[in-house]
């Protein structure tokens, strides 16, 4: 490395040079604060990191949180939606075959051609479920009464007739 300036160099010798105390000391201290430094500042970015991983793993529960809490807002809602329809659909078919069996009674009724002594012995039965009720005062038909009277009479002949034996 020396030819290119003329010189040859043949031999290195090394000597073990001990600074003063002072300055051996002053290193010392120097590294010291130097390691120490790094080491608080190594702390340092691991303590933000970590705050910075919890806050984002707190804030993605608490948006999952939230997100679940809306969907379970939204299945219930859709879910009681369906309850009404299926209950109202429900109540409309029961009202559409009472109305058809009625009709069809009534059909059925008109068909049979019903002579005017059912008719009587129906309105009879009506007077007994209207009078079976809480009403105090009960309006009879004249026709009524004259049909009541003819059922009172019948009742009574039955009963004063002996049984055969």
């Amino acid at each position: 490395a020396t030819d290119p300036w003329g010189i040859k160099v043949n031999r290195v010798e090394l000597k073990n040079i001990i600074p003063p105390k002072d300055i051996q000391s002053a290193m010392e201290k120097q590294m010291k604060a130097e390691r120490e430094r790094r080491e608080s500042v190594l702390q340092a970015q691991g303590q933000k990191e970590s705050q910075v991983l919890v806050a984002q793993g707190e804030k993605e529960a608490a948006v999952l949180r939230a997100t679940a809490a809306k969907e379970a807002a939204i299945l219930q809602a859709e879910g009681e939606k369906q309850a009404r329809i299926m209950a109202a659909e429900a109540e409309a078919e029961a009202i559409t075959r009472v109305q058809t069996a009625l009709a069809e009674s009534l059909r059925l009724l008109n068909d049979a051609a019903p002579n005017d002594q059912v008719v009587k012995l129906k309105a009879l039965e009506a007077m007994q479920k209207v009078a079976d009720g809480k009403a105090t005062k009960i309006i009879i038909p004249s026709e009524l009464q004259g049909l009541a009277g003819l059922a009172a009479s019948a009742k009574a002949v039955f009963e004063s007739e002996e049984p055969k034996k």
